[in-house]
């Protein structure tokens, strides 16, 4: 492993998420569409008043059962986009700050991913730049159940808000889903663009790198550095450095060179193998799951990034044989070697 500490990291039920955020947003929008409160908060343990509170703080957990709520009982096809325009850079304070002070478009983004803990507590953005693009790729921080194409709509929906703020134009993102076209297709044209690809292998968006490497209206180094300087002790306030699927994600994404199975990786995290399987399964996901989703993503950073061959793509997913290279492949993308990469390059 790249490190002798134990990683840092929370359960989806620890109360980590100021209800002033995010939180805020969805029941400002639930509220402003006629939605009953207590309807809205059912069995999240919440109550309108609580959320008033300056200080109070909900969990992961408890968020996502209001999104759960808030997504039936709106019952509209725009509902998840309109959450997004309201999200970033938000009112979020320091985190807020970093993000609308940033000296380019690509610090922004680097910084959105610094503090996605605040930022954007249920899904994890990476960023990847390569020579040509810089990539958003979208991890789940828990299992998001029924609620995960909403939410992915949501945050992909807040950064092009956010780029277009900063940039004071729409830029040309480009956008790649994880899931059929939609029946809405409309919602994405309208909030997003018609660069848009479904049935993807993963869930990511990319913007041509020289177009981020412009100031924002609103840069300010000084104004930025206090901010960040904020915002960072506002993250070390917090129990760990994401819940345990988006830790144990990370460590598999910057290990994969090396061999290491389930043991290992809970003796690295501390635990027995049992207790490890038991904490990642009360987050909805287990060990084969995470790794196969770092497996995806490093495939095709490598592919439509780097150009590398499909020998060096199984080089670096520690597989030897060719056919289980693209047995494996063709489990996570659903498509052979050749055909994927025709895909990404079309």
């Amino acid at each position: 492993m790249t490190s002798n500490a134990t990683p840092r990291w929370y359960d989806a039920d620890a109360k980590v998420i100021w209800a002033g955020h995010q939180p805020a947003c969805l029941v400002d929008l639930a509220l402003s569409r006629g939605i009953d409160s207590h309807r809205l908060m059912r069995g999240s343990g919440l109550f309108y008043d609580d959320l008033l509170a300056p200080d109070a703080m909900i969990s992961a957990s408890q968020y996502l059962r209001l999104i759960d709520n808030a997504r039936q009982l709106l019952d509209a096809n725009d509902s998840s986009f309109l959450l997004g325009q309201r999200l970033l850079p938000g009112h979020f304070g320091a985190c807020s700050n970093v993000l609308l002070h940033a000296d380019t478009l690509l610090q922004a983004l680097h910084q959105l991913v610094n503090f996605r803990v605040l930022l954007c507590p249920l899904l994890a953005p990476r960023l990847v730049v390569d020579e040509h693009h810089a990539y958003v790729y979208w991890i789940d921080a828990l299992a998001l159940g029924r609620s995960r194409q909403f939410l992915f709509e949501t945050s992909m929906t807040a950064v092009t808000a956010l780029t277009r703020t900063l940039a004071g134009e729409s830029l040309p993102w480009e956008y790649r889903m994880a899931w059929a076209a939609p029946r809405h297709v409309e919602q994405y044209w309208v909030h997003m663009g018609d660069r848009l690809r479904f049935d993807a292998p993963i869930t990511c968006m990319r913007l041509p790198r020289e177009v981020l490497v412009r100031a924002p209206m609103s840069a300010s180094p000084m104004l930025a550095r206090i901010a960040e300087r904020q915002a960072v002790l506002a993250i070390n306030a917090l129990p760990g450095e994401g819940t345990l699927s988006e830790v144990v994600f990370d460590c598999l994404y910057h290990n994969a060179r090396k061999r290491q199975g389930l043991d290992q990786v809970a003796d690295y995290f501390g635990m027995s193998a049992a207790t490890f399987k038991r904490r990642l399964q009360r987050e909805g996901t287990g060990y084969q799951a995470l790794l196969d989703r770092a497996h995806t993503q490093i495939a095709l950073e490598l592919y439509q990034g780097r150009g590398c061959s499909h020998d060096q793509v199984a080089e670096s997913m520690q597989i030897s044989d060719r056919t289980n290279f693209r047995r494996l492949l063709k489990r996570l993308t659903g498509k052979s070697p050749d055909s994927l990469r025709v895909w990404l390059e079309s």
